[in-house]
């Protein structure tokens, strides 16, 4: 199996723990980055698993859905009347759990997703490393 790692770092975003005991249950951002593993048992006809101009695509999503984005959990019920009340003050992104682990595992499926249509099913998504900041991180990985 061939794998290469693409990272983008310093993407503004905020989330709240709402069930968490301590100051994380207070709306709070950081600069996340995302690190993600390509995999593909062939490369292609440029000898790569995946060019990296050639997934822009991942760029823009990150752009149009978790740039200055605010992340809350479906079961945050205060978060998500705080939202119905104040839409006009939060770009909302709205996942099962809104932790570092929980949007690891969601992103993964998501970005898994978008490379394989793109590579007609050659290259796939192996892993995916999201950093709270330069001190916390949560893995995934199928």
């Amino acid at each position: 199996m061939h794998t290469c790692e693409k990272i983008y770092t310093d993407i503004p975003m905020g989330h709240v723990q709402h069930r968490h005991p301590g100051h994380c249950s207070f709306v709070h951002g950081h600069n996340w980055s995302l690190t993600l593993t390509f995999a593909c048992e062939e490369l292609d006809h440029l000898g790569f698993v995946i060019d990296f101009g050639g997934i822009k695509f991942i760029s823009q999503w990150i752009s149009e859905h978790l740039d200055h984005a605010c992340l809350f959990a479906k079961s945050d019920a205060e978060g998500l009347k705080m939202l119905a009340a104040f839409p006009h003050l939060f770009k909302p992104y709205i996942l099962d759990n809104c932790s570092a682990e929980g949007l690891a595992t969601h992103l993964f499926d998501v970005f898994d997703a978008l490379v394989r249509k793109e590579s007609a099913n050659r290259a796939r998504l192996k892993s995916i490393k999201v950093g709270e900041d330069s001190k916390n991180f949560a893995y995934f990985e199928k």
